[in-house]
């Protein structure tokens, strides 16, 4: 497989993954797919995204829309074509019986049905295969379906609200807004990423938070909520509960207070009964549901639990410019913590963003 790429290489598989970036919240559980058809004389004349409910595929879409012209030219697709029969014939096939000469892409598809049996086909039948151009790009984009694979559980995505000084409320855990507008609007951004939303109980109780997604975007399914709730706070009375019947709620609980129980699942609410604190049977539980990712809102001891856990691959900490101060207030991070710096968590590949007077530090947790 040659290395050697062109600009026009570069330009075209950029195109391939912002068209893939167009299924973002309407894809899952499959992955983001966009693909660019370029003609011998180097016009573009195909281009497609993938979206679950439309079943077909990017490369048939760009396909179709090239017609004759595909023949003798190249494809830049984002991931691996599948080689499989599943909800549509091979997009190997498709690439093929098209005519086209060449194939540029830049990762392999982590399912192991897919996972270079797409680029040998292709080199079967004669297709030149150039794989790696903006590999670290490309798995970024799909890093929620990579995971989802190669650690058969969601993709997990902490993101938590705090002062300069960690606190992410006032004494008391005193329910309190800290970051403003242009941040709460990236949160709602970050929710339309993802397929289910989770707090702990003292957070619902506290709170009373709505958990939705109100970015306006459009998405494939509603997000689900989901409290970790050993002693059953969520009140009846809650946003959450009251709102059950219309958006799913998931409670993971293994209390055996039957009454409080059967009073939850007559307003809509789902409890498992499952200890909440065993964080591996949590996200089974979610993988079995084709949850492929899940971004945890809270609070401070689940943030532990999944940091100490080492069930995190992502972490996202909104700072406002304010100090809280006081021994009442909670931190952002509980749990047991470490004894030395050499077993601090540290971040790799982390970028910070301003929203108007906050910042945002996103990162990925090497563990």
């Amino acid at each position: 497989m040659n290395q050697e790429f062109s600009q026009i290489d570069l330009q075209h598989t950029k195109r391939a993954l912002e068209l893939a970036a167009l299924g973002i919240g309407q894809v899952s559980p499959n992955p983001l797919v966009g693909c660019v058809i370029v003609a011998e004389n180097g016009e573009v004349v195909g281009e497609g995204a993938y979206f679950y409910d439309d079943i077909i595929h990017a490369e048939a879409v760009a396909i179709k829309q090239a017609g004759e012209r595909a023949k003798g030219g190249t494809a830049y697709v984002s991931l691996e074509p599948h080689d499989y029969e599943h909800r549509t014939p091979p997009c190997t096939l498709a690439l093929i019986n098209a005519g086209i000469r060449r194939v540029v892409c830049p990762i392999e598809d982590p399912n192991p049905l897919v996972s270079g049996k797409g680029f040998a086909r292709l080199g079967e039948y004669g297709v030149e295969v150039e794989v790696g151009l903006l590999a670290e790009n490309a798995a970024k984009l799909n890093e929620k379906f990579i995971i989802w694979h190669q650690k058969q559980r969601p993709f997990v995505h902490l993101k938590l609200a705090m002062s300069l000084d960690a606190k992410i409320s006032l004494g008391k855990s005193v329910s309190t807004a800290l970051t403003g507008k242009k941040s709460l609007q990236k949160v709602h951004e970050l929710r339309h990423e993802y397929d289910a939303i989770l707090v702990g109980g003292n957070t619902a109780f506290i709170d009373n938070p709505s958990l939705t997604d109100r970015s306006g975007k459009k998405r494939r399914r509603k997000l689900v909520r989901v409290i970790l709730d050993n002693r059953l706070q969520v009140s009846e009375n809650s946003t959450l509960v009251k709102t059950a019947g219309e958006t799913p709620t998931l409670v993971f609980s293994n209390s055996n207070n039957s009454e409080k129980i059967k009073l939850l699942e007559s307003n809509g609410v789902e409890v498992e009964n499952t200890n909440s604190r065993n964080l591996n049977e949590v996200l089974e539980n979610l993988r079995q549901r084709n949850l492929q990712s899940v971004l945890v809102e809270g609070g401070t001891e689940i943030a532990a639990a999944f940091i100490e856990n080492k069930f995190l691959d992502k972490i996202s900490f909104f700072y406002a410019p304010i100090i809280i101060g006081g021994n009442d207030a909670p931190l952002a991070i509980g749990g047991k913590g470490v004894d030395t710096l050499a077993k601090a968590l540290r971040l790799s590949d982390f970028e910070i963003i301003t929203h108007d007077n906050d910042f945002e530090l996103t990162g990925y947790p090497r563990f």
